[in-house]
Formats: C-alpha cells, structure tokens, sequence
C-alpha cells in the first residue's frame, strides 16, 4: 500500500516533471510550424503584406509560417481567431493594426474581442500615412492653393471617401483650414479617382499603395500627407505640419500580436526575430517601393501607441461624424 506521504512526494515529483517540461518546450520554440491569421483574402494587396513578414520571420526561426487567411467582418473575424488561440506561441496575427485594433476598438459597439487585454503586442513593422491628393491636371499646386479655393466655394465644394481613415484625415484638414466642404462617400477608390479626374470632387485622401503608379504617371498631384513628420519614402511630399494643417498626425500602422498569456521568452524571441527582418534591407525595400516606412519598436512602444491610438480614434469618430456599427 502507497502511504500518504509517498503519495504526495510522487504527486510533487509529477508536478515538477510537468513544469519541467512545459518550462523546456518553452525553451526549444518553436518546434513546429506557426499559424499566422490573416484578415485578408489570398492575392489581396494587403495579403501581400501578411505573407512577406511570414516570409522574414521563417527564415530568421527556421520554421514553417503558415498565412490561414480568415476574411469577413472588417479583419474582425481573424483578430478574435488570435485573441482565442492558445497562448503557446504557434498562432500569431501580422496586422494592420491602426485600423484592426485601434479604430475597430472606435467603429464597433460590441467587439468579440478587447483588443487591449485579449492580446499582447509583440512590435510595430511599418507605417504610412494617407496623402491629400489633387487631379494631376488641377491648377493648385500646394495645400495653401486648394484652401483658398474651397473657402470661396464654401458648401458648394466637396471631397471623396471610400474608408474612414481617409475621411479622418480629410476632416482633420477641414478643421484646421475652416472649411464647408462637403464629403461624398464612395464604395471603392477607383470610382472615387475618376469624379476627381472628371471634376466632380476637389480632393481626397488615399493611401501610398493606391496612389504610387498615378503620382508617377502625373495623373494625380500629392499636396500633403496627414502625418505630422516627413516620410523618408515620399520625400518629395510636404508632412501635415509643413503644408499648414497643424491638427494632423494620422498615421496608419503594422504590428504583430499574440493572445494573451503567451509566455514572455517566447514574445522576445518574436520581438527579436521581427526586429531584425525590419532592420534587413530586403524590408527596406519593400516598404519604400509601397510608399511606406520601416517602424522598427518593442512590445512595450507598440502597446502604448495602441493605447494612445484608441483614444484618437474616439475622438475622430465624433470629429467625422463617422456611424458605429
């Protein structure tokens, strides 16, 4: 017969084996392939984006990255598939997380999700800015221009939007300015681009990646981005601040997060993957080449600008007047 005392002795042994165990898988990670969530549909631009970090961060752990790509319901159903992932380091999310995290905190009145509590940042990757643009044939040639114009035009002028972060920086500009100007919403920008080409709205504000082949070709003139500080990647582009719209610093911005719990060696030996493929010149690349900059961080930084992120978003929800879901 086992005695007490030899039944709690192997009862300890065996809880110190597991800890043991567990603490040692800790140590070898990863061990095995690793599901990166991806809110976008295959071939999307912003897929892209998603499989070329997988890409970095599987040559630097020398492990399978996996993209499972989980479209649908604003980036908001492969965010909850993170935040309810095990927190063992096998599922990460590569996410645009300016729009997924902060603003979506803003946008909904219910979140499947706490994008605070119910995961962890691991690090920022890159940001971009939206840019105020004008018809490449347009005859204002600077922000001052375009400000003169619409005043005179009062209610009578107007802007497009086809999401809201353009809308977001488009009434920060009208705020600052003192503008009437009137918004006209869009479902894509492609039909947005052609009334600005036809005449039939003044301005608007699009991202690089949609913009970079028209400001080449001269079909669209760039007066300003929405970001308070100069972009190395449009270094021909006047920062917010330096065309005179003092109110803007809107940026949007690419993280990587995990479920909550994930255990820290784990969350660094990811920071430190992450940060050494940001500070590669393969990323350099590639950033530049979409009109975007590298935005090298920690988990720590990345947390307080998400913080400092869902505030704004509160603000400019009621600033654009935008409609909770």
């Amino acid at each position: 017969m086992i005695s007490r005392r030899q039944f709690v002795a192997g009862g300890a042994a065996a809880a110190i084996g597991v800890a043991s165990s567990s603490a040692n898988s800790q140590a070898a990670w990863p061990t095995r392939e690793i599901r990166s969530i991806c809110p976008f549909p295959p071939g999307n631009g912003a897929d892209v984006i998603v499989r070329f970090y997988a890409k970095l961060l599987q040559e630097r752990i020398g492990k399978t990255i996996i993209v499972e790509n989980r479209p649908g319901a604003f980036g908001n159903i492969a965010t909850e598939a993170v935040a309810r992932a095990k927190p063992d380091g096998y599922t990460i999310g590569i996410m645009a997380a300016s729009s997924q995290l902060a603003a979506a905190a803003a946008l909904f009145r219910k979140l499947p999700f706490d994008p605070v509590n119910d995961l962890d940042q691991i690090t920022t990757l890159m940001k971009l800015p939206f840019v105020l643009i004008v018809a490449g044939d347009s005859p204002f040639k600077s922000v001052a221009d375009l400000t003169a114009h619409l005043r005179e035009q009062g209610d009578k002028g107007s802007y497009g939007s086809a999401a809201n972060t353009g809308l977001v920086a488009s009434e920060l500009y009208k705020a600052a300015a003192g503008l009437k100007t009137v918004e006209v919403k869009y479902k894509d920008p492609l039909g947005m681009l052609n009334d600005l080409w036809a005449g039939n709205i003044g301005f608007t504000h699009l991202d690089p990646v949609t913009i970079l082949a028209h400001l080449k070709s001269g079909r669209v003139r760039a007066l300003a981005t929405s970001a308070k500080d100069p972009f190395q990647a449009l270094p021909n582009i006047p920062s917010a601040a330096q065309a005179g719209i003092a109110n803007s610093d809107l940026i949007a911005w690419w993280s990587v997060a995990v479920p909550k719990g994930t255990p820290a060696d784990i969350k660094s030996k990811l920071e430190a993957a992450f940060n050494d493929a940001v500070s590669s010149q393969e990323h350099a690349k590639f950033v530049a080449d979409i009109g975007c900059d590298p935005f090298p961080g920690n988990h720590a930084s990345a947390h307080e600008l998400l913080v400092k992120d869902i505030q704004a978003w509160g603000e400019y929800v009621k600033l654009a007047n935008i409609e909770i879901m």
